[in-house]
């Protein structure tokens, strides 16, 4: 197995194929800064637990399929690079999250999610709906009414939610990870009304590669794989005294919503686009919430 890339290749993958590796290094920057380890407390034993089985699993690995020295070596240049590129929290929310998700929600009530992926911001602009996100003036791509209602699972309308979102452009970048791009391009706050509804005005965003100019790329590209993502839209939802939730929506005919490279697709999660009925340009999506109580359990 062959995992180096030429300089050439390098720069071919950042023009053609996806974001560029700076998309890996601010993604660590993030989460090293968002406070996700500032309440971890595990016990030894739980430590003992999960390391001996993921050590004892990569062991299976060499003894069921004879690695080799040179396999191992290559491994471990691979391990490194992908720390010297900044792309493990690529990695994991690509290849990862998907389970770690689907174990900590399998006992909540309501609406279906799936990974946050590498590129959340917290902090972007609070609007109240119906609300417009931020786009540039000469923006291309479909327009995108979004609206939805928030219940809970008795069917009763919930007060003061909001949904964060943030998503790709027409061109599959994402602001604050790709030069160039307004700060808050795409990325929005809006409170839903008091009797749980919400209304934003996005664009349709567009399907994209992971980044393929580091240490995932070369994994990508000595498998085989491709390192495509269908086009999605990137939600949080939360209220107070009600557990949040994470998505990705999806819309249909995409050809890679049956192979996600980060295999976050669900049946849930397919939007069903329509034209706007308004008057308006572009097309219309309705998707609402139900949201289980904190503490709620099926």
């Amino acid at each position: 197995m062959d995992i180096t890339m030429t300089e050439t290749q390098a720069d071919t993958r950042k023009e053609d194929e996806g974001t560029a590796v700076e998309a890996g290094s601010k993604a660590t920057e993030r989460f090293t800064v968002s406070g996700k380890l500032s309440r971890l407390d595990v016990p030894k034993e739980r430590v003992s637990l999960l390391a001996g089985a993921l050590i004892k699993a990569a062991n299976d690995i060499v003894v069921e399929h004879q690695v080799t020295y040179e396999e191992y070596n290559a491994l471990k240049a691979w391990l490194i690079k992908v720390g010297t590129d900044g792309e493990w929290p690529l990695f994991l929310d690509v290849w990862l999250e998907h389970t770690v998700e689907d174990v900590n929600s399998q006992d909540r009530p309501g609406t279906v999610g799936t990974i946050e992926g590498p590129y959340y911001v917290p902090g972007s602009p609070l609007l109240q709906t119906p609300g417009t996100v931020e786009m540039r003036e000469d923006e291309e791509g479909t327009p995108l009414h979004f609206s939805g209602r928030f219940t809970d699972t008795d069917g009763n309308p919930i007060r003061n939610a909001q949904v964060e979102i943030w998503h790709a452009d027409s061109a599959g970048f994402y602001s604050q990870y790709a030069p160039g791009m307004p700060e808050w391009l795409f990325r929005a706050t809006v409170k839903a009304d008091d009797d749980g509804r919400f209304e934003i005005n996005t664009m349709r965003p567009a399907p994209y590669q992971i980044p393929t100019d580091g240490a995932c790329g070369q994994l990508i590209s000595a498998a085989g794989w491709h390192a495509w993502r269908p086009a999605h839209i990137h939600i949080k939802v939360s209220a107070p005294g009600f557990q949040p939730v994470t998505q990705q929506l999806y819309f249909p005919g995409d050809p890679h919503n049956a192979d996600d490279i980060a295999s976050a697709v669900k049946p849930e999660l397919m939007l069903d686009p329509k034209p706007r009925t308004d008057g308006g340009a572009g097309e219309e999506v309705v998707y609402d919430y139900v949201l289980a109580k904190e503490g709620q359990h099926k």
